[in-house]
């Protein structure tokens, strides 16, 4: 199962997505189930922090060498302990950390997955890559797209 989603969403909506999440995970056997992120800031991360707690194990697609250059810094230090954690990872193969990197990641990631949870308020992207982009490459791919986005949740 693999993750996409809006990055920089307010302290509360972020409470909301995460017990989202988890509600979503419960769903499956956590022993059984497999995480696949970008662990970026926001859903990425969350859902991989929360695939590990649940005793899943994840995979992470790297989009470029200068991926993790590009994240707040205040994310660096999850991103680290999540990538040595992860099981096996991916990588494009780009150095620069630009939208097509990203898509590209995420075209890999929805390779690798047999469903795909996007936190997504079911806007157009803002920028090519992003939520809508991914959910419109899984579904034009045949990848089946659980959106979850809570009732009275907003993006600034």
């Amino acid at each position: 199962m693999g993750i996409t989603g809006h990055r920089g969403l307010s302290a509360r909506v972020e409470q909301m997505v995460r017990d989202a999440l988890d509600k979503e995970l419960q769903q499956y056997e956590a022993t059984e189930l497999c995480g696949v992120s970008c662990i970026a800031d926001g859903p990425d991360a969350w859902f991989a922090e929360a695939v590990l707690d649940g005793g899943g194990l994840i995979e992470v697609v790297v989009p470029a060498e200068q991926y993790r250059d590009g994240l707040p810094e205040s994310h660096r230090a999850t991103y680290d302990r999540l990538l040595a954690r992860a099981g096996e990872v991916h990588h494009t193969g780009m150095r620069e950390s630009t939208s097509q990197a990203h898509m590209a990641g995420s075209e890999i990631l929805v390779g690798l997955v047999d469903r795909l949870v996007a936190v997504w308020d079911g806007q157009p992207a803002r920028g090519y890559g992003g939520t809508a982009d991914v959910v419109t490459y899984a579904r034009r791919t045949g990848v089946p797209v659980d959106v979850v986005w809570p009732e009275g949740a907003t993006r600034d």
